[in-house]
């Protein structure tokens, strides 16, 4: 193993520009010759990829983003991408590939390692946390607490002006964040696409609250469950109570990354630069139950189980 690539691909998320400086760095110091490739797998297809050295990653440990950019390319799932991105490889003489993304870019990278031979080992960074057979991914806990803090925020004029609000977060297949929020904000409701939402038994509680004296009510819908203006129109022609609406948005994925998106995205960029000098390949590095822990790309790529019943039900419980 003489010369690596590192690409970031899919969605961005807080502290992806952490793990590039980790695998460079690290790299470097293993007389590793790294390189970079622009914009996912379209730069291995279009050959946009360069040398990267020590200061080529100073000061973007505190950066949002990534400054290798993503992209999401469906060109790569046809074998004339395949081939394309392949050649690249052989022109560079790389010999090793550290994919930092989600869900899609490991099954990405998990096709081409398999289909060419190439070594690929994979950093999960999703602000969706939904990488199985680990405990979490770079950026979820920076795109929870920058929803949070939108949360708290809202809760102040909602309490102010005695009005329901939904708020809705990302999250087009899992519920993580708006679960992880709602708790976390004292919210009323979570909708989330594992779930079916019962619209007649939480306009129900919405009335029986206010009748109570219950000024305030803020609801967190995942936006692969409902759309916040859908969820709202709903509400308030069966309570006839106002309700305004809040789409957080990308705003989640950007931002300074917290301390532990960064923590996580520099040891697993030096266990992923390590699994390629040992000969590993087809591997997601990863931390669960406090370690550090490889998983097959097949099942790194499996829908991921989470106590969503519970955290639900907490909500509930405590709202």
């Amino acid at each position: 193993m003489k010369r690596i690539a590192v690409l970031t691909t899919g969605g961005d998320a807080p502290g992806m520009n952490a793990a590039i400086r980790s695998v460079v760095r690290y790299g470097t110091n293993n007389k590793l010759e790294v390189w970079g490739v622009f914009r996912g797998w379209w730069g291995l297809i279009n050959e946009e990829l360069k040398v990267l050295d020590h200061r080529s990653v100073s000061g973007i440990i505190n950066q949002g983003g990534t400054i290798l950019k993503t992209a999401r390319c469906q060109e790569f799932y046809t074998p004339e991408g395949q081939e394309r991105a392949f050649q690249t490889i052989k022109k560079h003489d790389i010999d090793g590939m550290v994919v930092i993304g989600g869900n899609g870019s490991f099954t990405a990278a998990h096709i081409f390692c398999t289909k060419y031979n190439v070594a690929c080992i994979g950093i999960p960074a999703s602000i969706d946390n939904d990488i199985n057979g680990i405990d979490e991914t770079i950026g979820t806990d920076t795109a929870v607490n920058t929803a949070l803090t939108a949360i708290d925020n809202i809760r102040d004029t909602a309490t102010s002006m005695e009005r329901i609000f939904v708020v809705e977060v990302m999250g087009r297949d899992s519920g993580f964040i708006a679960l992880t929020v709602a708790l976390a904000g004292g919210c009323e409701e979570a909708i989330i696409p594992e779930k079916k939402f019962d619209f007649e038994a939480a306009c129900h509680d919405i009335v029986n609250g206010n009748l109570r004296g219950k000024i305030s009510w803020i609801i967190v819908t995942a936006e692969g469950a409902g759309r916040a203006e859908d969820v709202a129109k709903k509400i308030n022609e069966i309570t006839t109570l106002e309700t305004r609406t809040v789409v957080l948005g990308h705003i989640q994925r950007g931002g300074r990354p917290t301390a532990r998106s960064r923590d996580i995205a520099l040891v697993l960029g030096r266990s992923a630069v390590d699994c390629l000098l040992k000969g590993l390949s087809d591997k997601v590095v990863g931390i669960a139950g406090g370690k550090i822990v490889t998983v097959d790309f097949q099942k790194a790529i499996a829908k991921k189980e989470f106590n969503l019943e519970g955290m639900y039900n907490l909500i509930k419980q405590l709202s």
